[in-house]
């Protein structure tokens, strides 16, 4: 389908979205939340997709929610047009939670490539990728005290768990927007870059995964990773890793991959998330399937 607030390309295993409204500085909208989802539902059920790379055209990765709706910007019972999100315990979703949510249940890694401002939603949604890269002129923002709401998109979940809960509970009670140093040292992004360097890094990091490992297993990790941050002990996480080391030390690409490490030459595994994914896998995040 053609977009109209993104771009999506892909290009040698690596899948670019890159939010595309540069004179708003990339404001969140609906349509947004809507083509984000599609362009994740693309990536998943395309098995020559191995990485994602998210971004933002222009200035800024993204300044939050377009506020165009004025006072009654978040009041849906006051809107014209509600988003069509569906409800959850009698209200509407939250539209930055569906498309979080989405990205949480990715079946390829996402790195985000944060360029200039994230701010709200622009902050929150790089929380589920797996991966954040700032330049060196990002910013971000948990903004939402100081709009009379609350952090959204299941960022109450992850930010505490990325970050910790002092860290987190800073951020979110002051509102402030920081710069990429201080979130460097929180842990909300993996690395800081000079801006010109920043594509580059991303997709250096894409293409050392699509190039040396096996998409099954990379989408395995994923899944068990992420899934096991609730678990409630070791022993869990022991249970799902013998199955996964059962299943997939018989499968064709562990064969590959150790041939090909005797062999001295690179791994061409056969493997495709799509059909070879294994199904004991635990539901990630849990309920949205």
């Amino acid at each position: 389908m053609p977009y109209r607030q993104i771009r999506y390309e892909v290009a040698d295993g690596i899948a670019t979205i890159t939010l595309h409204r540069p004179d708003a500085l990339n404001a969140f909208t609906d349509l947004m939340r809507g083509e984000l989802i599609d362009a994740v539902d693309r990536t998943d059920a395309d098995d020559e997709v191995r990485v994602v790379v998210l971004t933002g055209a222009g200035r800024a990765f993204c300044a939050g929610a377009d506020l165009g709706g004025g006072a009654a910007t978040f009041d849906y019972d006051a809107a014209e047009q509600p988003p069509e999100v569906g409800l959850v315990d009698g209200v509407p979703r939250d539209g930055g939670g569906t498309c979080a949510l989405r990205f949480a249940a990715s079946k390829k890694p996402i790195i985000a490539a944060v360029n200039g401002p994230a701010v709200g939603i622009g902050a929150t949604m790089l929380l589920p990728t797996d991966v954040r890269i700032a330049a060196e002129s990002a910013r971000f923002g948990f903004v939402f005290a100081r709009r009379g709401l609350v952090p959204e998109a299941a960022s109450t979940w992850f930010l505490p768990r990325i970050v910790g809960i002092s860290q987190a509970m800073e951020w979110a009670a002051t509102g402030r927007v920081f710069g990429a140093a201080e979130a460097e040292r929180g842990r909300l992004v993996s690395r800081v870059v000079p801006d010109e360097q920043l594509l580059d890094s991303a997709c250096g990091l894409a293409r050392e995964i699509a190039d040396n490992t096996s998409a099954v297993s990379v989408a395995a990790t994923r899944a068990l990773l992420w899934s096991m941050l609730g678990a409630e002990g070791p022993w869990t996480a022991h249970r799902l890793d013998s199955r996964a080391i059962y299943e997939l030390g018989a499968g064709p690409d562990a064969a590959e991959g150790v041939t090909a490490f005797l062999e001295k030459r690179p791994a061409e595994f056969p493997g495709r998330v799509s059909t070879d994914l294994p199904d004991f896998l635990p539901e990630w995040p849990p309920g949205s399937g």
